[in-house]
């Protein structure tokens, strides 16, 4: 196959696989994250501490993420269909993509607010701020860089997904790759997706490093204000006692 026979199949199965990728992300962010928030604020010493709700809705995460993904495509076929209409494609892979990036992120979206400075929790609390203040004025902003990361190891997972959901009719360069490259012996053109795909990944992780970078940048001003407000309210009373 000569480069002007692939470059209109690699346009359009590419253009597939940022299709399934990208709706995929945007529906693990919209859910994933709200589902860790909920992970953590119920867990034993969190704010809305509930063992049966953080218990219950572990369970249901754990089992979503050891779904092996393949199986899950074909489990999900009624659902697929039900919800999109069509169960391949790459309309029909969001659907299980989505359903398995979910879990996935929402266990890092609760590792990434466990990291948050417990001391800065606590001063918000003595200043009377609620619990969705605390979640939106402080575990969130202060866990973005650890967020954005966590978005860029979903995408980066999402892509590898895509590829074996292309293997088994979802469309996109894996499926260019089993049917074109590998059932029709086209060496070349299985070669050129590897390579596309490993350029993507690498793509998505120097922008996730970047953005990472620049936020953690200025989450360090932020850290450093929330010390200050600590020491200022740990030394207060012992300033009170020696003027009494």
């Amino acid at each position: 196959m000569t480069w002007n026979e692939m470059q209109p199949l690699l346009y359009d199965n590419t253009f597939d696989t940022l299709f399934m990728v990208w709706w995929s992300t945007f529906y693990a962010v919209l859910i994933g994250i709200p589902v860790g928030v909920l992970l953590h604020l119920t867990d034993r010493g969190a704010l809305l501490q509930n063992i049966v709700v953080s218990k219950v809705l572990g369970a249901i995460v754990n089992i979503g993420r050891s779904f092996p993904f393949l199986i899950l495509i074909v489990v999900l076929i009624p659902f697929t269909r039900l919800v999109v209409g069509v169960s391949i494609g790459p309309t029909g892979a969001v659907v299980p993509l989505a359903i398995a990036a979910i879990p996935f992120f929402a266990r890092l979206v609760e590792a990434a607010l466990r990291e948050v400075d417990h001391g800065l929790v606590e001063a918000a609390q003595a200043m009377g701020g609620g619990t969705w203040t605390i979640v939106f004025k402080v575990l969130l902003p202060q866990a973005l860089p650890a967020l954005i990361a966590a978005v860029t190891t979903t995408v980066i997972t999402l892509i590898g997904y895509s590829a074996i959901a292309g293997a088994v009719g979802g469309g996109g360069l894996g499926n260019l790759a089993y049917t074109y490259g590998y059932q029709q012996y086209e060496t070349s053109l299985m070669i050129t997706t590897v390579v596309e795909l490993v350029l993507l990944v690498t793509v998505v992780q120097l922008l996730g490093d970047l953005v990472v970078r620049r936020l953690a940048g200025r989450g360090t001003r932020a850290s450093s204000l929330g010390v200050g407000l600590r020491r200022a309210r740990t030394e207060e009373p012992a300033a009170v006692t020696e003027a009494a």
